[in-house]
């Protein structure tokens, strides 16, 4: 019996194996940068929506919606988004039903870092936002403020954070989609599963997807 149930185990393991290799990277297409409203457009029409359809994003969507979140956009690698000191703490995960990615802005690609449907930790309470078909967890990493105090640490963290934030809405709302930003969230069990540090701390997170018809 034991030996038996050693066999099962063992083919478990085989098959969470096979199944986390299949998690592949996400090669981003070039992103568009005519597309959208003017500025100003964008301002007037931006709101909070907490209500998605669950229809994916094209790649190409997902390709301009990190882009315009935390790309970079000078031949020296500086982003769309300013940090303090330019130390560039927030990395931006992109949660989907598949699993969940990190976005490397050099590569302008998404790389793997757990499979798996964990929308759910993002949505917490809010069961509708888990219908979005990407939420963008923005995570700044203190450790990138060394020789700061950690209270000023935090403040550069929460600051740098809205304003990857603040893109994502400029964008969600020059471009027809929608988005909400937020502060709750399952932070611990996140952590847990995107297996960050202690210095990596999750700030906040924009669900975005297309409007769901009325």
């Amino acid at each position: 019996m034991n030996r038996f149930i050693s066999v099962i185990l063992t083919v478990l393991l085989l098959a969470t194996t096979v199944n986390a290799q299949e998690l592949k990277p996400i090669k981003l297409n070039v992103p568009d940068k005519e597309r959208g409203s003017s500025i100003m457009k964008a301002l007037s029409d931006r709101h909070s929506e907490r209500e998605f359809s669950t229809k994916k994003l094209s790649l190409q969507d997902l390709s301009d919606l990190l882009w315009a979140a935390n790309g970079i956009n000078r031949p020296d690698g500086r982003r769309t988004a300013a940090t303090a000191r330019n130390n560039q703490d927030i990395d931006v995960y992109a949660i989907m039903e598949e699993g969940a990615y990190i976005y490397d802005a050099k590569a302008h690609e998404l790389k793997p870092v757990v499979e798996g449907d964990h929308r759910s930790l993002i949505a917490d309470a809010q069961a509708s936002v888990k219908d979005a078909p990407v939420s963008l967890l923005i995570v700044s990493d203190l450790s990138r403020f060394a020789g700061a105090e950690l209270e000023r640490q935090k403040q550069w963290g929460a600051f740098d954070a809205g304003i990857v934030s603040q893109n994502i809405m400029l964008f969600a709302s020059g471009c027809g989609f929608v988005t909400v930003p937020r502060a709750f969230m399952k932070k611990e069990e996140l952590k847990k599963v995107l297996k960050l540090s202690e210095t990596q701390e999750p700030m906040l997170n924009n669900p975005v997807g297309y409007p769901k018809k009325k």
